[in-house]
């Protein structure tokens, strides 16, 4: 009985020692790429155009593991023989995720694989579950924010990037069925009281396709107590104006009119006294009697009338 005990613990002995051999014969001959399982749950997460394969970490004791990327469009498939080609952002790397945004540069279903890396050690391919088309990306509303700007309708935007436009409807509040569409920023301008609602959605023309729209924001003109405050210190300044103004300007016109209608006559030099009026003029007896007799007293109407003439 003791025989075939030690019998049996030397055959044990001799079954793990085969088997140890058969697993490094077998390692041997299948290679080091058994060494490192390949990465599992592969998907691709894609919003607005900006797609991204992900995948569960490999986990080797000790050891940093490093990724590469690799993908297959229909050219490949169908004209260059299946071939693969490496994704260089996406060459052994740590992370588990990889931008392919750049490499989906067409509307066609593509593959894509990931390999696990220890050294010289590699892992199996672990390709996606079936194909990746980029009309399936996600398209969201945009960002949008509204102001009114006095009587101004203003709507920012954000910036998707070159591959999106907006379609953006706005109308008066009440009026539903008068909506209109615009792209530009500056909406329309705004009429004092009712509110203007706005709403926004994407558009991506490379793959036709149309977000959802954003939701509804409404703003009212701002400024309308300010205008009517504006208006009322203009028409205060205007009247004060021409309560100055009106008395200075009846005085002139008065004396406009009475220079035209009644002139004031000036006599001329000719006939102005030039000595003092105590002056005494000294004549002889005769020579006064003569002066009485040639003296005649003349309205100055009849002067004036003498003296055009004499001067025409």
């Amino acid at each position: 009985q003791f025989c075939t005990i030690l019998l049996r613990f030397f055959s044990s002995i001799l079954i793990y020692l085969f088997s140890l051999f058969l697993f490094f014969l077998l390692l041997g001959i299948l290679g080091e790429d058994a060494l490192l399982p390949a990465p599992q749950n592969i998907s691709i997460l894609s919003t607005n155009m900006k797609h991204f394969l992900t995948w569960s970490p490999v986990i080797i004791q000790g050891e940093t593991v490093r990724y590469s990327v690799e993908f297959q469009g229909e050219y490949e498939r169908e004209y260059a023989n299946e071939s693969w080609i490496p994704i260089c952002e996406c060459s052994l790397i740590t992370a588990t995720v990889c931008n392919i945004t750049e490499d989906i540069s067409a509307t066609v279903a593509y593959n894509l694989r990931v390999r696990a890396n220890v050294g010289a050690r590699r892992s199996e391919w672990g390709a996606l579950r079936g194909f990746f088309n980029r009309i399936t990306t996600s398209l969201t509303p945009p960002l949008m924010k509204v102001i009114a700007d006095g009587y101004h309708l203003l709507v920012e935007l954000e910036d998707m990037g070159p591959a999106f436009q907006f379609c953006v409807l706005y109308w008066k509040k009440g009026q539903e069925s008068r909506v209109k569409v615009s792209s530009v920023v500056h909406l329309d301008t705004m009429e004092a009281g009712p509110d203007y609602c706005v709403k926004a959605q994407t558009y991506v023309e490379a793959i036709n396709r149309s977000s959802s729209f954003s939701q509804t924001q409404c703003v009212r003109a701002q400024g309308g107590t300010s205008m009517w405050l504006v208006t009322a210190l203009i028409s205060s300044a205007g009247f004060a104006v021409a309560a100055l103004t009106l008395p200075f300007l009846t005085w002139k016109t008065s004396k406009i009119f009475q220079y035209s209608c009644c002139p004031i006559a000036v006599l001329p030099d000719t006939l102005k006294v030039s000595e003092p009026p105590t002056q005494l003029i000294l004549c002889g007896s005769e020579e006064a009697e003569q002066c009485d007799l040639m003296v005649r007293v003349m309205p100055s109407e009849e002067v004036l009338r003498l003296w055009f003439q004499e001067t025409l």
